[in-house]
């Protein structure tokens, strides 16, 4: 089934009725202080609807890794008072997560209130997905809405197995990805650009070959082109190259051309002689990186070459930088496509940012008023670019 169909919280009559929300509250913090709150503030439209319409709010979420194991540095206390400081009432917090003091609280709520349980990852049963712990989150409400795209690649008992035990709906952030994320890959407006960049072409097989079916051109930068240039037959000097997977890099190049897409990696690049930021660099062509040379960048050349590739598309999708974007030395390529990116944008284009390295890239050259939409989750749009089924949409009621 299309994951276009999937329930919504509007599809919901959630007036007087207790609603467990899984959010990704899993904010970045230190010395117990929460020192990002966008996840925080990204959950509340959901909230805030369900608060409108009455309903009995229990949000829960994992922060940090605590192994099964109850740890008061990875209590959600600072989320539950971030909480209440956005919505202007007080969001309680149990004791436990499944406990005593959670089912006391659930069954303490008027409408329009808001409570929030501790850590799921406390319980060893989470990352198990395990049906008891499954049914004990099913047992504290009447629905289940989940909310946490960074977590929908996980099948958790608070993100997949709590909905065989509960009607079950996606809520705002959940739907926007889905939307944006998924009609750009069912059924893009075209020309259809895919910009892959990152170190290894292993962690992104899976998504180069899902893209080569849908793409118009597909834009490979990042270390994983230096396996590409092997493939070629060119000599890549000290640059990260996967041996192991230069057949597979091959074929990969051959797919593309037999389906007429247009498959583009650099023709030159920004190369150093050690990797640090200030290490003595210069540009060569692809065919020419000298022995015991890296390439940390792409070069000018291949600026113009991408940036024109991506004007005039009608829909990008972009994961994973151009090189290592956060030394200003080797930042350029990365920041030619995110203008070239922008650019198309502003010329109509539906530009979608993956999450994870490209993501915090965008973000830290400035660019992500220009974007249409970056991602929430860094592994879970990875997934989802890969056309894999996520287990936190796929346990979701249709409509």
């Amino acid at each position: 089934m299309s994951v276009l169909n999937k329930k919504t919280v509007e599809d919901l009559d959630v007036a007087g009725k207790k609603v467990l929300v899984r959010c990704d509250f899993n904010v970045k913090m230190e010395n117990g202080v929460i020192t990002s709150d966008k996840r925080v503030v990204a959950a509340l439209p959901t909230v805030k609807y369900l608060i409108e319409h009455n309903a009995r709010v229990i949000l829960c979420s994992h922060l940090g890794r605590p192994k099964g194991q109850v740890n008061p540095e990875f209590s959600m206390k600072p989320v539950a008072q971030c909480l209440s400081k956005y919505l202007g009432q007080e969001v309680k917090l149990a004791d436990d997560v499944v406990g005593e003091s959670a089912h006391a609280l659930a069954d303490s709520l008027k409408d329009g209130e808001v409570m929030l349980l501790e850590n799921v990852r406390f319980e060893a049963g989470e990352t198990k997905n395990d049906p008891e712990l499954s049914k004990s989150f099913a047992s504290l409400a009447e629905l289940y809405v989940n909310d946490a795209f960074g977590s929908a690649h996980r099948a958790h008992s608070s993100t997949a197995g709590v909905a065989d035990y509960l009607p079950s709906a996606v809520g705002y952030l959940m739907q926007t990805e889905i939307d944006v994320m998924g009609k750009a890959l069912e059924n893009p407006v075209r020309p259809f650009v895919a910009i892959l960049g990152g170190a290894k072409v292993s962690d992104k097989i899976g998504v180069i070959e899902n893209l080569i079916d849908k793409c118009d051109t597909l834009i490979i930068g990042g270390g994983m082109a230096y396996t590409f240039f092997a493939a070629l037959g060119h000599t890549v000097g000290t640059s990260i190259c996967e041996t192991d997977k230069i057949d597979l890099a091959k074929e990969l190049m051959a797919k593309a051309e037999a389906k007429g897409v247009k498959f583009l990696i650099p023709v030159d690049n920004r190369v150093g002689l050690e990797y640090k930021p200030d290490t003595e660099h210069k540009v060569v062509d692809s065919d020419d990186i000298p022995d015991g040379w890296m390439g940390l960048d792409i070069g000018a050349k291949t600026e113009a070459l991408f940036s024109e590739a991506i004007k005039n598309a009608k829909t990008v999708v972009w994961n994973g930088p151009m090189g290592v974007s956060e030394w200003e030395n080797f930042a350029s390529g990365t920041i030619a496509v995110a203008k070239a990116v922008a650019e198309a944008t502003d010329n109509g284009a539906v530009s979608i940012i993956g999450g994870g390295d490209s993501a915090a890239a965008v973000k830290k050259l400035g660019f992500s008023d220009k974007m249409t939409h970056i991602s929430t989750g860094g592994g879970a749009s990875l997934e989802f670019l890969e056309g894999k089924e996520l287990p936190g949409i796929a346990c979701i009621d249709e409509k």
